[in-house]
């Protein structure tokens, strides 16, 4: 009898053992609200070599990505016609020269003449006319000669400035015009970030604001504020351009390299929790939080709206409080209801 009684009680499964979890409280911190945007890092110096003159290129001494010197001979284009007519031009001058100097003595001898009554007023008067207008066909003669030389000089395609070299895309033997593009040089220093706002921001845009320049990644790069606004908007862009200076080394930066800039329009403190304790489940992300429940915890899994990263945490938008205990260990081998022993 006593025997079957004992098989009619049920034995009680023993109470789940509470999982040891690191916790965190979630404190409030400075959260910046910025709206991301692609930026053109553009060199304040930056120049686009083309020809003045047409002709066939006989000569590139430079190879893109070279740095040049301020003078510096980049290429050469066939300077033979030109330099045809600067020696015919100089002929020329030469010639006039010659009737110059013969009307300039024929000058002085019939104002003699004139002067002794030998000769006539007319005929002073028209050696006095062959030297002026002899005189004038010289001068606009060595004129012509100056222009031509300084012409020859625009076969010589030299850099403005220090700088390097930009993409060639001629070859030698291409026949080039004044439209052509020979190659770019720019100096890789004073760069800029430009950053299109559109006209929907323009009244939260203003001077000293802060841009952060990030990589690919969202890692920040450097912090800089805007020290230009256009004053009118771009009709191709519907947006109001603003300019940033950049001062990281240049080894980071290119001139035309298109970057990613974070406006920060105003920071608020806001509730954080570490990257390591948020889980996305269909697109959704989640949290566990150590909730007190009879002499112990559970872990409840919780919905939250998440921002933009800062650091190694994300800035919380919605789903938590501040004081919230969440857990940061283990969150892998969690579920929701299972019990915890929090530790700090």
């Amino acid at each position: 009898m006593f025997t079957g009684c004992d098989k009619g009680q049920a034995k009680q499964p023993p109470a789940p053992q509470a999982m040891p979890v690191k916790v965190q409280a979630v404190n409030l911190e400075p959260v910046p609200r910025t709206t991301e945007y692609v930026a053109t890092i553009k060199s304040r110096r930056s120049a686009t070599i083309q020809p003045q003159v047409d002709g066939t290129i006989t000569k590139i001494l430079v190879n893109s990505g070279d740095r040049v010197s301020a003078g510096q001979l980049l290429m050469t284009i066939d300077p033979l016609k030109q330099e045809a007519v600067v020696n015919s031009q100089r002929s020329t001058e030469a010639q006039l020269k010659a009737t110059y100097e013969y009307y300039k003595s024929e000058l002085e001898r019939q104002k003699g003449l004139y002067d002794a009554q030998v000769a006539s007023k007319q005929t002073y008067e028209q050696a006095v006319s062959n030297f002026e207008n002899s005189k004038a066909a010289w001068e606009a003669a060595r004129a012509s000669t100056i222009s031509q030389q300084q012409q020859l000089g625009y076969y010589n395609l030299k850099a403005p400035f220090n700088g390097i070299v930009g993409d060639i895309p001629v070859h030698l033997g291409d026949y080039v015009s004044s439209t052509t593009l020979l190659t770019t040089v720019d100096e890789n220093k004073d760069l800029e970030a430009y950053v299109y706002i559109p006209t929907d921001q323009a009244s939260n845009i203003r001077m000293g604001l802060p841009i952060q320049i990030v990589s690919s990644t969202g890692e920040p790069i450097e912090t800089t504020k805007i020290y230009f606004i256009a004053p009118q908007v771009d009709n191709a862009l519907q947006g109001i351009l603003v300019k940033a200076p950049i001062h990281e080394s240049l080894d980071r930066f290119r001139n035309a390299q298109l970057v990613k800039a974070r406006v920060v329009w105003s920071t608020a403190p806001a509730p954080t929790v570490p990257v390591l304790a948020v889980t996305r489940i269909g697109g959704q992300s989640f949290v566990y939080v150590a909730v007190a429940s009879g002499n112990g915890h559970v872990a409840k899994q919780r919905a939250v709206e998440l921002g933009d990263t800062i650091g190694n945490n994300y800035a919380v938008t919605g789903g938590l409080q501040s004081g919230d205990q969440v857990i940061v260990s283990g969150i892998q081998f969690l579920n929701d209801g299972v019990p915890v022993q929090p530790m700090s």
